[in-house]
């Protein structure tokens, strides 16, 4: 009965989840109400705030389910005995083909990353951090296998390499997707790879 109960209140949460991105997607994080997130996932507004603290906490849980999900398909198909220079092709191509795949996380990412207030982006930064730290584990593992240059700035590396797929995915939506995004990752790829080799 209780894994029943907490199965049903999953499946709330996430429908709630579902919801949010899509109006998000929609109208921006300032131009959406709750009101038209509980309609959306087809709840009364008031069960939103069983689950949410505020339309804040909304956005932050979107980013760490979403951004979490990713990780957790990175850890799938990243093994530990993989070159890093593969394991980097990895992440770029499921990064570009994941956001390809669902357009609606593709803005929700790129433009409330950028747009929101400093607090607001602080816990964003937050959700994101098991991913930086994924693409530092990674940079090591290469440096470690002699794939990468010893000389790397291992903290500053990660978060260009972030920010360089983050700004191909924003131009992307900007040009109102007229061309394949998973397309970009060999191009995208080789370009990391002739400053991170060895």
């Amino acid at each position: 009965m209780t894994s029943g109960l907490a199965e049903k209140k999953r499946e709330k949460y996430d429908a709630i989840l579902s919801a949010a991105l899509k109006i998000f997607a929609e109208y921006g994080y300032f131009g959406s109400q709750v009101s038209k997130i509980a309609r959306e996932a087809g709840v009364a507004d008031g069960t939103i705030y069983l689950y949410f603290k505020s339309k804040e906490d909304i956005l932050v849980s979107l980013f760490r389910e979403k951004l979490g999900n990713l990780v957790r398909m990175f850890h799938e198909h990243i093994h530990e005995d993989d070159r890093a220079d593969d394991a980097i092709r990895k992440i770029c191509e499921l990064h570009f083909t994941e956001l390809e795949k669902n357009v609606d996380l593709a803005k929700v990412t790129q433009l409330e990353l950028r747009q929101s207030s400093l607090d607001l982006h602080r816990e964003i930064s937050n959700a994101l951090k098991p991913y930086i730290q994924l693409i530092e584990d990674v940079l090591l593992r290469g440096i470690d296998q002699g794939v990468f240059r010893p000389d790397l700035d291992v903290k500053l590396t990660r978060l260009l390499l972030f920010g360089a797929m983050d700004e191909v995915v924003s131009s992307w939506l900007i040009s109102g997707r007229r061309y394949s995004l998973s397309d970009q990752v060999e191009k995208t790829v080789d370009f990391f790879l002739r400053g991170l080799r060895a």
